[in-house]
């Protein structure tokens, strides 16, 4: 496999109130360009933390991330973050939300123009771009999130709980948008989650965090067809498996 990602012997530590509060430990693992790979664990367990030091917004305090050969000193264009709370600026316009990665970067008016139509429509949004956030239903703001963070051409898209707060059927539906997108863009994606079945119906491999500090206790490789069948006695094996890796029961938070 051709390493695009990796973490080798990653830590992380913060000053607590009273003594250092260590994140995560010894994190080693590597992904491929294109890979699928769900970061799986417990509230607290420095899934979230992991993730922001991969896009370069925290640094580690121990080991060394290398993203597309490069040892990451800070941001990388090579990638980009959605969250849960989708971060958009409720003043600009969906149109100017998913432009603005672009403008920050210097694209010219036109062309953010065009690429940001272009990730409208393949998110569904096309009829919107004239609509402010409180206008859009959670789900919708969420898709201008992933339309944001799509114009730059990310080699690697970062994704922390993007649809935790989201109604099942919501959920669901965008499950299977992002499902669509990966397919035609074949990006990698590094994607937070502490549901299992959320990680089983969306990765290639899922990887199980320990408690805090966090450490990978478990590397599983997610050899399902897709479209995914929750029903299917395959997915529930390995449902149960991670279950017992995670000791819990549905879901982990």
């Amino acid at each position: 496999m051709s390493k695009f990602l990796e973490c080798i012997g990653v830590g992380k530590i913060y000053p607590g109130k009273t003594e250092p509060v260590e994140a995560l430990r010894g994190i080693d693992f590597s992904c491929g360009a294109g890979d699928f790979v769900c970061l799986l664990g417990r509230s607290g367990c420095g899934k979230s933390t992991l993730l922001q030091m991969v896009a370069g917004l925290e640094r580690p305090t121990a080991g060394q991330i290398v993203v597309a050969g490069r040892a990451l000193d800070g941001p990388s264009t090579a990638t980009s973050i959605v969250f849960q709370d989708h971060g958009l600026f409720p003043w600009m316009t969906v149109q100017k939300n998913v432009e603005f990665n672009m403008k920050a970067r210097g694209t010219k008016a036109a062309e953010r123009a065009e690429i940001a139509r272009r990730f409208l429509d393949m998110t569904s949004l096309s009829g919107f771009a004239d609509r402010y956030p409180h206008e859009l239903s959670g789900g919708m703001r969420q898709r201008v999130g992933i339309a944001r963070a799509l114009t730059t051409d990310p080699k690697a898209l970062l994704m922390d709980e993007p649809f935790g707060a989201l109604d099942a059927q919501t959920r669901g539906k965008l499950q299977d948008e992002l499902l669509q997108i990966w397919a035609q863009q074949r990006t990698t994606v590094l994607f937070v989650t502490h549901s299992i079945d959320e990680a089983l119906l969306l990765a290639d491999r899922i990887l199980v965090f320990t408690p805090r500090p966090g450490r990978i206790a478990a590397d599983i490789k997610v050899d399902l067809p897709r479209p995914r069948a929750p029903q299917s006695a395959a997915f529930s094996v390995l449902a149960r498996d991670l279950r017992g890796l995670v000791g819990a029961d549905r879901e982990i938070d």
